[in-house]
């Protein structure tokens, strides 16, 4: 296994160097089978526990005072 020593400025960096030694190493299908293990597709119903905080909805008037 050859290893390269990679000077990393920032983290869009990593992920890029990451992305790209993911797909050399286990092809585009692998790579994304690898990262989809780390997704959890969310969970819940935001819709409905959106209105289940019992906060009412501003007034017309709450509203143009937040935009003065």
């Amino acid at each position: 296994m050859i290893s390269t020593k990679l000077n990393i400025v920032n983290n869009a960096e990593i992920q890029k160097n990451g992305i790209m030694a993911l797909k050399e190493a286990l092809g585009v299908t692998g790579t994304l089978k690898f990262l989809e293990q780390f997704d959890n597709g969310g969970y819940g119903d935001y819709t409905a526990e959106k209105y289940q905080g019992g906060d009412a909805e501003p007034t017309d008037e709450e509203i143009r005072r937040m935009f003065r």
